[in-house]
């Protein structure tokens, strides 16, 4: 027997299920507040069942009903009293499609709507929609204006207003603080979220971004609120401008106070140590103006700014130097200078020219590199006149030596040919003196020899401008009787002997 109820019942069960799918309604149905919403409804399939009586009901919470409105065919439409009334109407006065409207939908409205048919011989037949009242919330973010501290306090609010569903608060900074959240049920059923990001605050904080974001269902993306902090602190002073070269007579220092506040600073105030400003000085609002440095501003000047906070200081120490020079022919001093040693360079540089070409100038001996003085070489004495017993010219002539032991000392060295022409006088018959006839001869070979070396000059000059070495030095071509070289450019010594400047030695 208990089985076969168990059995009766799950056949009634289903046939229940089976009868209460055929009335269709949405499962959830969303609304705004202001708005209207549609709430359909329909009996599909009906067949044999005869439907006698359609109703609305609302269920605000579980197990409180309420109807708002009844459709009957004989009687038609009836709006029971209720917070609906007025505002709830059939969209289609029928059994078979017996949906309604809601007009001016209230946060309230929100619950569960069922669709109830009351038929025979089944019994009645229902089918629940759930309304579901969304409120797009209210937001904002605002900074607030805190003072610097050392202890932690709320720096910006956030918050959306009478959401439904709540809303989600979350907030974006470099700051170094941290944030929370509140939540709060409306009257009407919308839901208030709230948050507060807190931190220590310094004047570093001062204008730092911070972002609140706010995310909720109504919304196609998050809503951003970025904002700068706004941190106050008195006045942070620094004094600017001094280039350590103030130096007695100067006209153009300058020395500026910038300041950091929040709010603005309202007045800048310029002092010394010992009080009063120096004479010299002029004070152009954050400006000080040194009109001619002397020992009244080798002093420590101090700046102080005021605003609603308080006050700050700065303080800079100046020290005056004194200047040896005029400071404004400074550069004309430098060029003087870099002009002086240019102008040496060059000399220096045109008499070692001048040096290099008087030494190529003058002759060369192979002996000491001392001028004017023989070493321990020979002197050749030749012949190139045809001797008087002879038929050729005598290359063959006395040797004569200079030895540097004895300055001066004439030494004869003996003939290496044995076969000199007779004629020919010895060494010791070549006169060392001369008399006056000599002497005029000597004179006017004399001036034909300066001719000579002025021409070799010239040519000389030639050669180096060419890059060239100088000719090769030539014997004159003046000969006496005997064929000696009376006429070679002949120098007197200390101890009264003549030697030739343009004989070969060797």
């Amino acid at each position: 027997m208990g089985t076969r109820f168990q059995i009766l019942g799950f056949i009634l069960l289903c046939s229940r299920v089976g009868y209460a799918q055929r009335v269709r309604v949405s499962t959830e149905v969303e609304a705004y507040p202001n708005g209207s919403v549609n709430l359909l409804c329909e009996f599909t399939n009906p067949g044999s069942t005869k439907l006698t009586q359609v109703s609305w009901i609302f269920e605000a919470t579980e197990g409180q009903r309420e109807n708002i409105a009844v459709f009957h065919p004989l009687y038609g439409e009836s709006f029971p009293t209720s917070a609906f009334k007025g505002r709830v109407k059939f969209t289609m006065a029928s059994l078979e499609n017996p949906s309604i409207r809601i007009d001016s939908v209230k946060m309230s409205d929100a619950g569960r709507y069922t669709c109830e048919y009351a038929t025979y011989p089944s019994g009645n037949e229902q089918g629940t929609t759930t309304l579901i009242m969304l409120a797009k919330p209210k937001n904002s973010a605002t900074p607030v204006v805190v003072q610097a501290s050392s202890a932690k306090v709320v720096v910006a609010r956030c918050e959306a207003l009478q959401g439904k569903p709540a809303a989600t608060i979350t907030w974006i900074s470099n700051a170094m603080g941290d944030f929370n959240s509140t939540s709060q049920l409306e009257p009407d059923g919308t839901v208030t979220v709230r948050s507060e990001y807190r931190m220590t605050p310094s004047s570093s904080d001062n204008g730092r971004d911070l972002t609140c974001l706010i995310s909720q269902r109504t919304q196609d993306r998050p809503q951003t609120f970025p904002m700068k902090l706004m941190v106050q602190y008195p006045p942070m002073v620094k004094i600017e401008g001094y280039d350590e070269n103030w130096y007695m007579g100067r006209t153009d220092a300058l020395l500026t106070c910038h300041t950091d506040a929040n709010p603005k600073v309202t007045n800048v105030t310029w002092t010394t140590v010992s009080g009063n400003l120096p004479a010299t000085v002029k004070v152009d609002q954050n400006r000080l103006l040194v009109q001619k440095v002397d020992e009244s501003v080798n002093t420590t000047f101090i700046c102080e700014a005021k605003n609603n906070l308080g006050s700050g200081k700065g303080q800079l120490t100046a020290s005056v130097i004194e200047l040896m020079g005029d400071p404004s022919s400074a550069g004309v001093l430098v060029g003087a200078i870099l002009g002086s040693l240019l102008a040496l360079l060059l000399a220096g540089a045109l008499i070692a020219v001048l040096v290099l070409r008087s030494r190529r100038q003058q002759p060369r001996y192979s002996g000491d590199s001392e001028q004017g003085t023989f070493g321990n070489k020979a002197r050749l004495f030749g012949v190139k006149k045809v001797s008087k017993n002879g038929t050729g010219p005598n290359n063959n002539g006395p040797i004569y030596t200079y030895r540097e032991s004895e300055p001066g000392a004439l030494t004869e060295k003996g003939n290496e040919f044995p076969h000199a022409p007779a004629g020919i006088p010895a060494s010791h018959h070549i006169p060392l003196t001369c008399d006056k006839a000599g002497q005029r001869k000597f004179d006017v070979l004399n001036d034909s020899m300066e001719e000579e070396e002025e021409e070799e000059e010239e040519e000389e000059e030639q050669y180096d401008s060419f890059g060239g070495l100088p000719h090769t030095y030539h014997l004159p071509r003046h000969e006496d009787d005997y064929g000696v070289y009376l006429d070679d450019d002949m120098e007197s010594q200390r101890d009264g002997s003549i030697i030739s400047r343009t004989a070969i030695y060797v």
